[in-house]
């Protein structure tokens, strides 16, 4: 390689990495995701392992850190509501709707925890009723978990669930009020009113649950990630198998989970959309025959 060439690539547009954390993030200019390439052949063990070891803890946190200041503007710092009254360009409203599609089929690429996790703290912001949020979400990522889940699905929907990368279980927590005092402070007897009403509990958690459920949907596509949601299962099978009192989830231990007061709304796969599987794009209803403007 010559000078010219290395320098090229150590510059904004090029892809080599050089010098010290802060360097490497100024380069960078505010990407907030990066996949690394290493020479390992070339490299001494310790060194290698060193350099990832400075890519985890210092680099990264640097980036998510610049990246933050840049994708949000100061009015959502001082509480004042970020770009609310924008409009977003016509590209996210394609990938969020227009050119979205439901998959059946899926491609063999693995979602990370980390995008999960990205993709939950997304959809929280999404408004609930006081605020409640009682959705809640089990993620199954491994073939045991599918298989716990696959006597409580229809027919057709075994292939899509088994071979998609994550499923994603939506339900909603009969008890969410008991987290009303962190999440609603304004009203300290909220609560209270839902826990002497169960037909409100019920009508209020199913309702925002499934606007959870919607906001789940948005979240995946705008984190590049396909759905395709379905309601052709066993309720009571996948409340047994997965909240009934007793029962291990996955290893979590939110007391929300194990003791019998979760409920299932829906299932949602999530991951990498097979294109080629797609039929052509069903009609929807006009604006004159689902909308009414009194």
């Amino acid at each position: 390689m010559t000078r010219a060439a290395f320098d090229a690539q150590r510059g904004p547009r090029g892809a080599l990495l050089i010098g010290s954390p802060d360097e490497v993030v100024e380069t960078l200019g505010g990407i907030s995701r990066i996949g690394f390439q290493m020479n390992a052949a070339s490299l001494p063990h310790t060194t290698l392992m060193k350099a990832i070891e400075t890519i985890g803890t210092r680099v990264a946190p640097l980036v998510r850190d610049a990246s933050t200041k840049i994708s949000r503007p100061a009015s959502v710092h001082a509480g004042w509501g970020g770009s609310m009254g924008h409009r977003v360009d016509d590209a996210a409203l394609d990938t969020l709707f227009r050119e979205a599609r439901s998959y059946t089929k899926w491609q063999p690429r693995p979602i990370s925890d980390e995008t999960l996790r990205d993709l939950y703290e997304l959809l929280k912001w999404g408004p609930t009723s006081a605020n409640a949020g009682p959705a809640r979400f089990a993620f199954l990522r491994s073939k045991e978990s599918k298989e716990r889940l696959r006597p409580a699905l229809a027919p057709l929907n075994v292939d899509k669930t088994m071979t998609a990368p994550v499923t994603v279980i939506v339900a909603y927590d009969l008890k969410f009020y008991d987290q009303l005092p962190k999440l609603f402070p304004q009203n300290p007897g909220m609560a209270k009113l839902f826990e002497s009403n169960p037909e409100m509990v019920e009508t209020t958690a199913k309702r925002n649950s499934s606007l959870q459920g919607a906001y789940l949907i948005l979240a995946a596509r705008a984190l590049g990630l396909d759905c395709g949601p379905m309601s052709g299962f066993d309720h009571a099978k996948v409340d047994e198998e997965f909240f009934a009192a007793g029962k291990p989830c996955f290893g979590c231990d939110q007391e929300f989970f194990p003791e019998g007061h979760v409920k299932t709304n829906f299932l949602c796969n999530v991951g990498y959309g097979d294109p080629g599987s797609l039929h052509p794009r069903l009609p929807r209803l006009q604006f004159n025959e689902a909308c009414s403007l009194l």
